[in-house]
């Protein structure tokens, strides 16, 4: 299995450019289902994830074609099944919206259910109970869920929790329904916004999406489109973080300010010197000799982003004093926790609360990516920490970051990727 080992690095310098967003492109993909005309999608992400929902998505019979690294074709106007490959399914959460797509379009979906990262519960209720809203019968098997409907129509659907993946699910089904559908405590992510502006260019009418209340007007069909997806707000906290935690001066370019504000904020409070360019879409990060100990508190949009959580914690294990992470979006995201302690970090936790007391170094050790943004917080962890980090699992990495070692060596890190 593939590893990276990462050396105590240099402070950061230079400059690196954000990729489009993975956690975008990948609804928007599964929106291309609902295109009657070709779409051609500008800045897809070179990742492992959007690879397999591309897959999914010929599994159906739409034709898949890359026209360079980061642009895609997809035509969508021949789909012949509407049974979701199992294999595909189990490997990635996100392939579960493509139901939506499928049972607006056609009236029916068979998927097995989805896998990912084990981060903790995320159930699929929201997403059927929208359809079932909107109409659809739903039949449920242990590993596998089937929707049927002959027309859906719209309606006012409340979501008990502002789900990112229910909100686009739903939003997706209802842009063929008939009438109008409200969704009411949606989630307002970024990528929510990217996902209606697209479906808005395909001849669909959304209003409202960012906000809690959104509101879908169903049409008779969608056609083609030309879309750019955002940049990955993500990556570019990632980046932000690295550059801090190494004392470094780092320029991250195409990136949204707007986007990623409470990491801004957080990284101020810490001692980091923080410049936005909105004109240039780029963000300067310079970091501190001594790093202040603060608190995060992970929230919905707009709130603190919990993908940025894991990373946020590696840069406090380092702090002058006691910092204090609490994870409200899901219950099972401290599993780094361990490994970071295995390079003598102080954390413990309880419940949804981990305090860190601020260690002067940490110590390389070999430890695990146990998901996508812990492998990246290990990273983080590595560039500072004494002697030699050699972490394992790192398929996870490759999930969510392209080129991650690469942009890290661009930017003076000494980490490399070996073939074991």
């Amino acid at each position: 299995m593939p590893k990276i080992l990462v050396r105590k690095s240099a402070p950061l310098e230079g400059t690196v450019k954000i990729d489009g967003a993975k956690n975008a492109a990948l609804p928007i993909i599964a929106a291309s289902l609902l295109g009657t005309e070709p779409i051609v999608l500008e800045d897809v992400p070179n990742l492992v994830d959007v690879k397999i929902i591309l897959k999914v998505l010929e599994s159906l019979g739409a034709k898949v074609e890359f026209l360079s690294e980061n642009r895609v074709s997809i035509d969508s106007s021949n789909i012949n099944s509407f049974v979701t490959d199992r294999s595909l399914m189990e490997k990635m959460r996100a392939s579960f919206l493509v139901m939506g797509p499928l049972l607006a379009r056609f009236g029916r979906a068979d998927a097995f259910l989805p896998g990912g990262c084990a981060i903790g519960s995320r159930p699929i209720d929201l997403h059927l109970k929208g359809f079932k809203i909107l109409g659809a019968l739903i039949e449920e098997e242990p590993d596998k869920v089937s929707a049927r409907c002959e027309k859906l129509y719209g309606d006012t659907i409340y979501l008990d929790f502002p789900s990112v993946g229910a909100t686009q699910n739903i939003m997706m089904a209802a842009t063929l329904a008939r009438g109008e559908t409200i969704i009411e405590n949606a989630a307002m992510e970024p990528e929510i916004v990217d996902l209606g502006n697209f479906l808005n260019k395909m001849g669909a009418k959304i209003s409202g999406a960012g906000t809690s209340t959104i509101r879908i007007i169903g049409v008779e069909k969608l056609g083609g489109t030309v879309h750019t997806i955002i940049p990955d707000r993500i990556e570019a906290a990632t980046f932000m973080i690295a550059a801090a935690i190494t004392g470094g001066k780092v320029v991250v370019q195409n990136c949204i300010s707007n986007h990623i504000k409470p990491v801004i904020a957080k990284l101020k409070e810490t001692g980091a010197y923080v410049v936005v360019n909105e004109d240039e879409d780029s963000i300067f990060v310079k970091g501190s000799d001594k790093i202040k100990g603060t608190d995060i508190k992970t929230l919905p949009y707009p709130g603190f982003p919990t993908d940025v959580q894991a990373q946020f914690m590696a840069y406090l294990c380092v702090c002058e004093d006691q910092a204090k992470v609490t994870e409200t979006v899901f219950e099972n995201r401290f599993m780094h926790v361990k490994e970071l302690n295995k390079m003598g970090a102080i954390i413990a936790t309880s419940g949804k609360e981990a305090r860190i007391a601020g260690v002067r170094k940490l110590s390389g050790a070999e430890v695990n990516a146990t998901d996508l943004r812990a492998g990246a917080a290990l990273v983080l962890a590595g560039l500072v920490a004494e002697g030699t980090t050699t972490i394992g699992n790192i398929y996870h990495i490759d999930r969510g970051y392209n080129d991650f070692v690469g942009k890290m060596k661009s930017l003076g890190a000494n980490i490399e990727r070996i073939e074991d």
